[in-house]
Parts: C-alpha cells; sequence; structure tokens
C-alpha cells in the first residue's frame, strides 16, 4: 500500500497499520510535500518516502490511500491510480459527493475497487452499512446530523444560552472550527456529505450545488427558548426523501423534538437515519470527526479490499464492481411541514394583524403565536408557528413580511421536523 498525504488523519493511518501485525496489508511508500519534514522513526526503515506521486504509479502497490483532501491534484491520483488498476481508498468527501459515480465506474472498468467510507461521518460505519448491510432494501429516505462544527456550536448555544458568536469562538479555540469556518456554518460541508449518502443509500446521482445549503448564523440563543417552548431544539440537519424520479433534498438549522434521536445528539457527534421500505429505520451515531476514529474507518476500508484481493487469487480471476443503476432525479427543497417564524420588530400596535393578512393571503394557517416578555421594544423577537404547509408556499410570504417597515432583520425560518 502507499499512503498519499501525512497529515492528521495519514499519520493516524500510519499508526494503526505499523502496530497491527497483518501480513495482508504492507505499507510500502509514503508520499507527502516536504517529505524530510515528515518522517517520523516508528516507520519501518523499509518504507519509501517521496514528494512524487509518480513514483507510487511505477511501483507494485496494489492500494493507494488518498488523504491529502480537495479536489486538485487529489482527482488527478485517484484517476491515475484507478488507471493503473491499483485499487484506491479515500476519506475525502468532496472528491466523491463531484465525482464518485464517475470514479466508481473508472475503478469497474479497470478491475480495481474504490472504497470511501470515511468519507462521511468519520468512524461511524455508515457507507459500508449502506453499501453492503442494507443493500437489500430498498431505502427512500436519509436524515443526519453530518457536520460536528455546527452541532457543537449549537449545543453550546442551547446549554450555554451565549450569543452564536460567542459559541462560534469558543469552537475555534478548541480546535472544532476553522478559522473560516463557512464551508461548515453555510453547510457546504453537510451537503456534500448529504450528496455521497443519497449515491450510496439511494443510488443517485446529486450535484452538492444542487443541494439548498441554509446557513446556521442566524441561529441565536432566544431561539432556543422559544424552541423549548415547543418541546424543540435546534440542529442543523441534513434531509433527503426520494419520490418517484423527485429527490427532496435541503441542508440547514431544524427544529427537532428535544425526545427525539437528534435532540439528544450533543457536541461534535454524528448520527445518521435511514428509513427503508422494507427494513424500516436505522440509526448510526458516533464520532463524526478526528483522526483517529476517521483513521479506522480507512483501515477498515483497506482490510475490505484485501479480502477483496484474497477472494480474487483463490478464484483466479478479478472481479470488478457490479453495475449498478443510478437515477439522476429532479432536485428539490419543497418539503412540506410545519414552520417556525421568528421575528425581529420594532414593536408598535397592528404588527400582528399585518403578518396575518399577508399569511392569509397566501393561505398559510398560524398554529401559534409566542412572544416573551422583558425584551426591548425597538428589537422584540417573538415567534410565529405554522401549521404544515410546502416550502414554495411559504417563501412568497416570507419576502413580503421581510420587506415591512418594523421589521429590524429578516424573518429566521425553520421547518419543524417531528
Amino acid at each position: 500500500m502507499a499512503l498519499v498525504g501525512f497529515g492528521t488523519v495519514g499519520r493516524s493511518v500510519a499508526r494503526i497499520l505499523c502496530d497491527r501485525s497483518d501480513e495482508r496489508l504492507r505499507l510500502t511508500h509514503i508520499c507527502n510535500r516536504n517529505v524530510e519534514k515528515k518522517k517520523q522513526p516508528w516507520i519501518p526503515d523499509d518504507v519509501i518516502w517521496t514528494d512524487d506521486f509518480q513514483t507510487v504509479l511505477n511501483s507494485d502497490t496494489k492500494i493507494v490511500i488518498e488523504l491529502i483532501g480537495g479536489l486538485h491534484p487529489a482527482e488527478d491520483f485517484v484517476r491515475g491510480a484507478l488507471i493503473a488498476g491499483k485499487s484506491v481508498v479515500t476519506a475525502n468527501k468532496q472528491l466523491i459527493a463531484r465525482h464518485g459515480l464517475d470514479l466508481l465506474q473508472l475503478a469497474g472498468k479497470n478491475g480495481c475497487r474504490l472504497e470511501f467510507g470515511a468519507s462521511v461521518a468519520g468512524g461511524v460505519p455508515v457507507l459500508p452499512a449502506l453499501r453492503t448491510g442494507l443493500c437489500g432494501d430498498r431505502l427512500h429516505g436519509i436524515a443526519g446530523i453530518l457536520n460536528g462544527t455546527c452541532n457543537y456550536i449549537l449545543s453550546r448555544i442551547e446549554t450555554a444560552r451565549i450569543p452564536f458568536s460567542e459559541a462560534l469562538e469558543e469552537a475555534q479555540a478548541r480546535g472544532y472550527a476553522e478559522a473560516d469556518a463557512s464551508e461548515d456554518l453555510d453547510g457546504g460541508d453537510a451537503r456534500a456529505k448529504l450528496a455521497i449518502l443519497a449515491l450510496a443509500g439511494l443510488q443517485t446521482r446529486v450535484s452538492p450545488e444542487s443541494i439548498r445549503a441554509r446557513t446556521i448564523r442566524a441561529v441565536d440563543a432566544v431561539d432556543f427558548d422559544y424552541a423549548a417552548e415547543l418541546g424543540c431544539t435546534i440542529r442543523q440537519i441534513s434531509r433527503a426523501d426520494l419520490k418517484d424520479s423527485t429527490l427532496l433534498a435541503d441542508v440547514g438549522p431544524s427544529l427537532v423534538l428535544t425526545s427525539s434521536p437528534f435532540g439528544r445528539v450533543q457536541k461534535n457527534l454524528n448520527l445518521v437515519l435511514t428509513s427503508g421500505k422494507y427494513g424500516g429505520d436505522m440509526a448510526f451515531l458516533g464520532a463524526g470527526a478526528g483522526g483517529d476514529p476517521t483513521a479506522v474507518a480507512v483501515v477498515s476500508d483497506l482490510l475490505f479490499v484485501a479480502e477483496n484481493f484474497s477472494r480474487n487469487a483463490l478464484s483466479g480471476s478479478a472481479r470488478a464492481h457490479s453495475p449498478q443503476t443510478f437515477l439522476q432525479p429532479q432536485i428539490s427543497c419543497d418539503f412540506e411541514t410545519p414552520w417556525y417564524l421568528r421575528f425581529l420588530v420594532r414593536d408598535r400596535p397592528g404588527i400582528i394583524a399585518r403578518l396575518a393578512e399577508i399569511l392569509s393571503a397566501h393561505e398559510l394557517n398560524i398554529d401559534a403565536v409566542l412572544q416573551k416578555p422583558g425584551f426591548d421594544k425597538d428589537a422584540l423577537p417573538f415567534v410565529i408557528t405554522l401549521e404544515s404547509c410546502r416550502d414554495s408556499q411559504l417563501h412568497p410570504a416570507l419576502e413580503k413580511m421581510s420587506a415591512l417597515d418594523f421589521c429590524i432583520k429578516p424573518c429566521l425560518c425553520l421547518p419543524i421536523l417531528r
């Protein structure tokens, strides 16, 4: 095997491999920039260190472990390895989200394998379960807490009732969030993972950019106060429901019942729920990030590939990926749910009446109005919850309400998932 990328996860993978006594898995190459600064005394002396990927391609290694991340040059490296007939194990979510199906087909064409169990939910074995353990079912829904950074921030706002900005600073100080955490906060990371889950579990080809992503930046402590009155809390939820040839998909903050599996997930854990026609609902919970949990998933994929080599050697044949049919569905975010609308207004008579007038004009039914005392009348937060309606029905009304002169900020609109 050749290990490409010797960062946090790569180092953990190398440590596990060096600690194992498994004759099926032998690390022969480590490829990384500035390899002289990366060398470690616990790596066996016969391992070749290089900064030239061509050295790996020209070697007799059977498996390439890609852990550099990103699209470039990772895509070129993975394609080159598959074309050379080398199997690839990767944790690269951006690569698999955008090119996973093409790379799977390339692997099949060249009689090798592509495994990516570590690309979603780190050490939680949800992807292997989707591709093998649940492949006998017909899955129609996947939902999850897929980003540990967002879950940590929202959990801290919930438990400490601190502002969003303070929770973000704390997450950055603890190493749970990057200095620029936009990919996490605005949903880009989670929707890439959702696209992979849809590929593996729903056999649908989905571009991450086709999935709507909503930011968690507007969620604040007052929203947890109001959510608690509704028996709920707030989490970043990624969800995909396959209905005929349409995939309903969305990533963003949502109200979930505090008694639900999502409501009980704290800090930086990940949770994935699947819904199948025959097997019903399944849950997968665990650490979604970190060097060691992700490395465990990588090594598990390596063992799976090694076992495949052993079976092929016994049968005297090379087995490619079985051909699969993948649906290219229409993508929509037009879910039908109850809704939570939080307004921030300059208080004056007639506000509720004006909002109710707009909602009525769009045939939207109010379920409840919540207003806590003690807030400044010049910046008063209050909440309206709506009965179930479609996203497309609600948003024209939101545009009109947010343009009203008493609104200080656009309305925060969150689906209520039950």
